[in-house]
């Protein structure tokens, strides 16, 4: 683990929405299994590098997760394993062989305190989006049917200000619901370029461009 002196100056305050699609497309989770594989997949990982994964959504040919890392320069190393593994499945089970995934996986840093909950929000509201369900908590393969019905999924660490809604956990998840419903859509533009920043100015000075990702600036450094 880094000394003390080395944790990054954002601790407790950087997350990242965490994006990637599939090459061409491609229906890459079709079957019920596969949606199961990729989720024990990700619980696998997230408890190997010590993440947080307060929001997510599986579609056919694509991820959103919004995660924290307490290291966030091994997030790299974590999805690269995470698409191999699936990769490997995918090849295995459909007799498919090449790139499974379009590129690198793209990562949005978000500032925790402002725009944890509504970036959640828009990760949710994928399936709505899509035309699939009318509700979030409709579609199977989302943290939503955590928040909104309070149904565990051994994946979803619950959201700090998700608490904040209400002291009584069904008031709690009728809040959850409106909010889902009742979104802002310049709040949801914010998420659907993942490649810049969100978060104050004091926040985005913070990060610094490595390997093609934002993370934190070392101490000492301008």
């Amino acid at each position: 683990m880094p000394s003390h002196a080395r944790k990054h100056q954002l601790e407790h305050s950087l997350i990242y929405h965490v994006y990637s699609r599939s090459c061409n497309h491609q229906i890459i989770f079709d079957q019920r299994e596969d949606f199961q594989y990729f989720i024990n997949l990700l619980r696998n990982y997230c408890l190997r590098f010590e993440a947080s994964l307060y929001h997510w959504v599986i579609m056919s040919t694509h991820y959103h997760l919004v995660i924290e890392l307490s290291q966030p320069e091994i997030i790299s190393k974590m999805m690269a394993g995470l698409h191999k593994a699936y990769s490997n499945y995918h090849h295995r089970v459909y007799c498919t062989s090449g790139f499974l995934w379009q590129g690198r996986f793209k990562m949005q840093p978000i500032q925790k305190e402002l725009y944890l909950i509504v970036c959640g929000r828009y990760v949710e509201r994928n399936p709505v989006r899509a035309g699939m369900v009318k509700v979030a908590h409709d579609y199977e393969y989302s943290s939503a049917k955590y928040y909104c019905l309070g149904i565990p999924d051994n994946l979803t660490v619950t959201d700090p200000y998700f608490t904040d809604l209400n002291q009584d956990i069904f008031e709690r998840q009728q809040k959850y619901q409106m909010l889902l419903q009742n979104f802002d859509k310049q709040q949801e533009d914010h998420f659907s370029q993942p490649l810049l920043p969100r978060g104050n100015t004091e926040f985005i000075k913070r990060l610094i461009l490595k390997d093609g990702h934002l993370f934190p600036r070392r101490k000492g450094r301008t």
